[in-house]
C-alpha cells in the first residue's frame, strides 16, 4: 500500500508540474523538426503509459519485478516531462491527459486492494486499459459495441440522420470522405495515440465542415474541425504570430480535438453522446445536464430536450457519419478510391494554388486537386502568388503533374495567363467617337481614332501610390490588380512570407506596380 500511495502522490505531482507547465505553452508555428521530436516524445509518453499499466498487472499479481518496472516506467515519463518543457512542438495537454488516466488507473487499482492486498476478480481485462476505449480503433468502440448497434437499429434520430446522409447529403458525405482521405496521415494519428475511433473524428469533420480546412463559421468557429477561439486558444490553437490561425491546421486540429475529447470521456465515460453534446453546444451544459441526469442516457426525454435544437441534430449527425465510415457496404455506398501518398514538391516559377489547378488538370478525380491542396496548404491563400523555391504538400501524383504540367510548356503558359487576366481590361473603346446630337441638328464629324489623345504606355511605372486593404483582399489580389511583383510589394510593406497577412483598412504603398 506505501508503494502505491507514493506512486498516487508522484503522480500528482507530475500531473500538478505538467498543468503548471501548461501555461506557458508557445503557441507560435513549428517546424516540421519541432514536430517531429514533439510526436517522438508523446510516443515515448505512451511507451512508458504501456509499461507502467502492465506493471500494474505484475504488482497485483504478488510479481516483484512490477515495482522496479513501475517505477523505471515513472521515471521514463519524468525525462519526457522535463524534455517537453523544453521542446517545441510537444503537447503538454496531450501528456497531462496521460497522467490522469494513470492516476485514475492508480487508483482503481488501490481501490480494489483488500486487508489481504489486491482483488484480482476481473482483474486482468481491466486494469491494462483503465480510462481509456478499449482499443485504438473505431471498431472496437463503435462496430463492435452491442449497445451501439441496438441505438442505430433502434433510433429514429440516428436512423433520421442515415437518411439524411444517403438522400440529400450524399454529396456532403462523399465529398468529406474525399476531402478526408488526403488529409488522413496528418489527422488520425492524434486519436489513435488517444485510444480514439478513427471514425468518429471522420462523422465530426463530416458534419462540422465536409472536410474543408478553411470553413469558418457565423459565430466565429474555423477550421476542419471547427474550434471556437476561445476553445481554441486553451488547446494551443490560433494566431501564431506570422498571420495564420493554426486552428486552420489539420494536424494541430485533431491533436486538440483528440486532447478535447479525452477530456469529455473522464467526464462522461463512454456515453459517446455526451461527447458530442458538449463538442457542440459546450462542455459546461453538457456537463450540468449529464450530472443532473443520475446515469439516465443522451436520449432518455427528459435529457435529451434540455439540449437546443442544434445538438440534439448535431449529435445523432455525427454518430451516423461514423456508422456509415465503417459500414458503407451495407447502404450501397462506395467511397471514392484516390491515391492519397503523401509527397511534397517544390515550385520552379510563380504560381498560385489557382493556378497549379488549372495546369495539374483533373488527374485520376472528377473535381481535380484544388481543395486537396487548399488543405493541405492551408496557410496559403487560393489566390497568393507564391514564389520560385515554396514546397507545398500533396501527393505522389500531384507530384507527378506538376513536374510534367505546371513547370513549362502551352498548359503552364495558359494556366499562368488565366490567372492573371483582369477582367477590367475587357473594357475597351474601339474605333471613331461618336457625339450623338440632342438638338435636331446633325453630329459632328466622328473623331478618327488617330486623333484620339495617345494612351500612355502600359509599361511605364507610374509613382507610387498608396492602396487601401479592403475585406477579403489578399496581397496576391492586390498586386494582379495594379501590376504589382507580389515579393516586392511584401518587402515595401514590411509583410513577412509566406502568409503575408493583411488587416481590413491597411494601407498598402504600391512601389514598382505599373498600373
Amino acid at each position: 500500500m506505501r508503494d502505491s500511495v507514493s506512486t498516487t502522490l508522484r503522480l500528482g505531482a507530475l500531473a500538478l508540474a505538467l498543468a503548471l507547465a501548461g501555461t506557458a505553452t508557445d503557441a507560435n508555428a513549428q517546424s516540421r523538426r519541432d514536430r517531429e521530436a514533439g510526436e517522438a516524445l508523446n510516443q515515448r509518453m505512451l511507451d512508458a503509459e504501456a509499461r507502467y499499466r502492465q506493471a500494474l498487472v505484475q504488482i497485483a499479481n504478488d510479481d516483484p519485478a512490477g515495482i522496479n518496472a513501475s517505477n523505471a516506467a515513472l521515471e521514463d515519463m519524468e525525462d519526457v516531462m522535463l524534455a517537453c518543457e523544453k521542446q517545441r512542438g510537444c503537447s503538454v495537454p496531450q501528456l497531462l491527459t496521460t497522467y490522469k488516466r494513470l492516476l485514475k488507473a492508480d487508483a482503481d487499482a488501490q481501490a480494489g486492494q483488500g486487508p489481504d492486498g489486491p482483488d484480482l476478480d476481473g482483474l486482468e481485462g481491466t486494469l491494462p486499459t483503465a480510462d481509456v476505449p478499449a482499443a485504438a480503433s473505431a471498431s472496437a468502440l463503435l462496430a463492435e459495441d452491442e449497445r451501439f448497434k441496438r441505438m442505430v437499429q433502434l433510433n429514429p434520430a440516428v436512423q433520421a440522420s442515415i437518411r439524411r446522409w444517403l438522400t440529400d447529403m450524399r454529396v456532403s458525405l462523399m465529398t468529406s470522405h474525399e476531402n478526408y482521405q488526403y488529409m488522413q496521415h496528418l489527422m488520425s494519428p492524434a486519436f489513435k495515440r488517444s485510444g480514439l475511433p478513427e471514425a468518429l473524428l471522420f462523422g465530426i469533420l463530416a458534419k462540422e465542415s465536409n472536410g474543408r480546412v478553411h470553413a469558418r463559421s457565423r459565430a466565429g468557429a474555423a477550421g476542419p474541425l471547427q474550434f471556437m477561439p476561445a476553445t481554441g486558444r486553451r488547446f494551443g490553437l490560433g494566431p501564431d504570430g506570422t498571420g495564420f490561425d493554426t486552428r486552420y491546421d489539420p494536424r494541430l486540429s485533431a491533436d486538440a480535438a483528440a486532447v478535447y475529447l479525452n477530456e469529455r470521456f473522464a467526464q462522461h465515460g463512454n456515453e459517446i453522446e455526451y461527447w458530442l453534446a458538449g463538442y457542440n453546444g459546450g462542455e459546461g451544459r453538457a456537463l450540468r445536464i449529464y450530472r443532473e441526469a443520475n446515469g439516465r442516457s443522451f436520449w432518455d426525454p427528459g435529457v435529451y430536450n434540455q439540449f437546443p435544437a442544434e445538438t440534439k441534430d448535431y449529435v445523432p449527425m455525427v454518430i451516423a457519419a461514423a456508422w456509415l465510415y465503417l459500414h458503407p457496404e451495407e447502404y450501397g455506398l462506395t467511397f471514392p478510391k484516390i491515391d492519397t501518398r503523401p509527397a511534397t514538391f517544390t515550385l520552379e516559377r510563380p504560381a498560385s494554388i489557382y493556378e497549379l489547378t488549372i495546369c495539374m488538370g483533373n488527374g485520376t478525380t472528377r473535381d481535380g486537386y484544388m481543395r486537396a491542396l487548399r488543405n493541405l496548404n492551408p496557410s496559403y491563400e487560393a489566390d497568393s502568388l507564391l514564389p520560385v523555391g515554396t514546397t507545398l504538400a500533396g501527393t505522389t501524383r500531384m507530384a507527378s503533374l506538376y513536374k510534367r504540367w505546371c513547370v513549362r510548356g502551352d498548359r503552364a503558359d495558359l494556366a499562368a495567363e488565366l490567372v492573371n487576366s483582369d477582367p477590367r481590361a475587357a473594357i475597351v473603346r474601339t474605333g471613331a467617337i461618336e457625339v450623338l446630337s440632342t438638338d435636331g441638328d446633325p453630329p459632328p464629324a466622328a473623331v478618327p481614332p488617330s486623333a484620339a489623345a495617345p494612351r500612355p504606355p502600359e509599361a511605364a511605372p507610374v509613382p507610387a501610390r498608396t492602396h487601401r486593404v479592403a475585406r477579403g483582399e489578399t496581397l496576391g489580389s492586390i498586386a494582379q490588380r495594379y501590376g504589382c511583383d507580389v515579393t516586392a510589394l511584401a518587402q515595401a510593406n514590411n509583410l513577412r512570407a509566406p502568409a503575408y497577412a493583411l488587416r481590413q483598412g491597411q494601407a498598402l504603398t504600391l512601389a514598382g506596380c505599373t498600373r
